[in-house]
């Protein structure tokens, strides 16, 4: 099999993976799960998954190390752009690089931007608890999700990254908002999670809940400063990761 289809199976099965994690409740027939447990064997998985998806994006040539090295500065950059808004009425500053950044290096590059952007935001100060292995993942789900979003043929990148930062926004939310559900809502309440109910009964009572809570509320607040960052800073951002990628694949050939 060649690298590039190895990479594309395994950021395939990473985002697979991560829906299941999130969506639980969707498919369990149960409340029995743990939120404590289910959030520590996430972690303990998801730190050598981040390695192996490392490893398998430099074997495929898609990360070499002067992509790599940005990959870094942009983590690094991103986890301190987090902290000036992270928690604060809605509002998070971290998602319109990760979106750029996917969006120029791949959704490889995404994922691991996402996760470790969140995972060192954390560290710095942004907060350590069970909530972080699911923020990660969907953040690495934004950024793969914003690296297939290449793919799509565009005269105005700025307005497709705008859209996707828009809708990504509430998809993070809602499920940041879903794998702990059925743990804020209770049980027996018009807004419950009811185990063992059919998918589309839960959909309907989450959207409840949702709407009723003012999740939506809260995400509308990191969509409006998603797009207005990507409006802002995304035409310089973009020709000047662009031209980091170019360069990065010139000097690779010439080796």
């Amino acid at each position: 099999m060649k690298p590039n289809l190895w990479s594309g199976l395994f950021v395939t099965l990473v985002a697979s993976a991560s829906l299941v994690m999130f969506l639980w409740p969707l498919v369990l027939t149960s409340q029995d799960a743990n939120q404590s447990t289910i959030a520590q064997a996430l972690f303990i998985a998801l730190m050598p998954t981040l390695l192996v998806l490392l490893l398998v994006e430099y074997t495929s040539g898609k990360l070499d190390s002067r992509r790599l090295a940005i990959l870094g500065v942009l983590i690094s950059i991103n986890a301190v752009i987090r902290l000036l808004g992270a928690g604060v009425s809605g509002i998070e500053t971290a998602f319109f690089l990760i979106v750029i950044g996917g969006y120029v290096f791949g959704s490889g590059f995404g994922f691991i931007l996402g996760a470790g952007s969140l995972l060192v935001s954390a560290l710095l100060g942004a907060g350590v608890g069970p909530w972080l292995p699911f923020q990660m993942m969907a953040a690495g789900l934004v950024g793969i999700g914003a690296g297939a979003l290449h793919k799509v043929t565009s005269k105005q990148p700025l307005v497709l990254m705008s859209l996707y930062g828009l809708i990504s926004s509430f998809a993070y939310g809602a499920l940041m908002t879903m794998w702990n559900w059925p743990y804020l809502a209770g049980l027996g309440s018009s807004l419950s999670f009811v185990p063992g109910a059919p998918m589309t009964e839960n959909l309907v009572q989450f959207f409840r809940y949702e709407l009723l809570t003012g999740g939506l509320a809260w995400d509308l607040g990191r969509a409006v400063t998603t797009v207005a960052l990507i409006c802002l800073t995304g035409k310089t951002l973009l020709a000047t990761l662009n031209r980091a990628a170019n360069r990065a694949v010139f000097d690779e050939s010439a080796n």
